[in-house]
């Protein structure tokens, strides 16, 4: 079953952290600019930016996770912290992106400590968020390839499939992608290194 994205954070029971005028808000802002609004409390700007990368942090929280259900609640507690945390967030030293990814990878890795051995039954869900392919024998072999992606990547560490993810789903340079991990550049190549030879050996020909 396709995994609903319309994600009801415009309902989330926030709190502005302090009251202030609202200024009409340029949908062009940048993230950086429209964090500073979200750090005195305007909820609108915030919400551009949930709309702008909210379908990129599920996504992340689902490759990490495989679960759709557990991947919804990432992302909403991650758009959670960073509302709560806008007034302190510091465009000098991170990326909006970087920052917001960092926050939706350490709740997922934290998830998967938790529950060792969580089946990765939404990289369905992750697929059919495409255009749907051309004809059914093309749809069932697309369908057989998901199969054996996931079956590969279910038996990934949870970094490396965070890795994974962020290298190339959420195509992130190498150094945006270690931010986020907070491993230098060269610690990230073995991450991916050791995840690639691992889905070679089980993928084999495929």
């Amino acid at each position: 079953m396709p995994m609903l994205l319309t994600l009801p954070f415009a309902r989330l029971p926030l709190e502005a952290p302090r009251c202030a005028p609202r200024p009409m808000i340029d949908p062009a802002a940048d993230d950086a600019a429209l964090m500073a609004l979200a750090g005195a409390g305007d909820r609108a700007a915030f919400n551009l930016l949930v709309g702008r990368h909210g379908e990129r942090a599920l996504r992340l929280a689902l490759r990490i996770l495989g679960d759709a259900a557990e991947a919804e609640e990432v992302a909403q507690e991650a758009f959670l912290r960073a509302w709560q945390a806008a007034a302190g967030f510091d465009p000098g030293r991170a990326r909006f992106t970087t920052w917001l990814h960092r926050i939706v990878v350490n709740l997922a890795i934290d998830r998967t400590r938790r529950r060792a051995g969580a089946p990765m039954a939404g990289l369905d869900a992750v697929a059919e968020l495409a255009d749907p392919g051309p004809g059914p024998e093309a749809a069932a072999s697309a369908a057989e390839s998901r199969a054996a992606l996931a079956a590969a990547l279910e038996g990934l560490p949870p970094r490396q499939r965070a890795a994974i993810a962020l290298a190339y789903e959420q195509e992130l340079s190498g150094a945006e992608a270690a931010a986020v991990l907070k491993v230098s550049e060269r610690a990230l190549e073995g991450l991916l290194r050791r995840a690639r030879l691992l889905l070679r050996s089980r993928l084999g020909g495929q």
